[in-house]
């Protein structure tokens, strides 16, 4: 019987899923993700290596436990913590993500307010080091902690 589940999801997987998946790049526009997740994100708070952004969490951000979705909360630990960086006092071309961690310690549900905080631990010559906490605004209970470590573009002194 083992097997014969085994078959069912490799067809699956190889005939039906992959059809279903399948998607045009033209059918998105460009940055369409980065649209669909920050629309709606407030900046607040700008002091040296210190940004604070805050949103009402929107419907579309919601997975099916009704809670924010775990991607959203990855892109804004990346998005808002890439942001810290020039606040720091560094050039806006704030390089690549390498590394982005995100603990989850509670849940934020529909139209909550909450707060994204990113502060820069470290800047070097070729890396940058970012904590981001997302709080809820009202009860100022952090509910994601992440960090983001950035490769930071080679600046040539010419």
């Amino acid at each position: 019987m083992e097997k014969t589940d085994l078959e069912s999801a490799k067809r699956y997987l190889e005939e039906k899923g992959e059809a279903s998946l399948k998607v045009d790049d033209d059918e998105f526009p460009p940055k369409f993700l980065e649209h669909l997740i920050l629309r709606g994100l407030r900046f607040d708070v700008i002091e040296p290596g210190r940004v604070i952004f805050t949103m009402n969490i929107p419907p579309r951000l919601l997975n099916s436990g009704k809670y924010l979705h775990l991607g959203a909360t990855v892109t804004l630990v990346d998005v808002v913590g890439s942001i810290a960086i020039p606040a720091a006092g560094f050039p806006l071309d704030t390089g690549t993500s390498v590394e982005i961690n995100v603990s989850c310690l509670d849940a934020a549900y529909l139209h909550e307010e909450i707060e994204i905080d990113a502060r820069v631990l470290r800047v070097g010559k070729a890396v940058a080091v970012v904590s981001v906490e997302l709080r809820k605004k009202k009860t100022d209970q952090v509910f994601a902690q992440g960090r983001l470590t950035k490769y930071l573009p080679f600046r040539s002194k010419m």
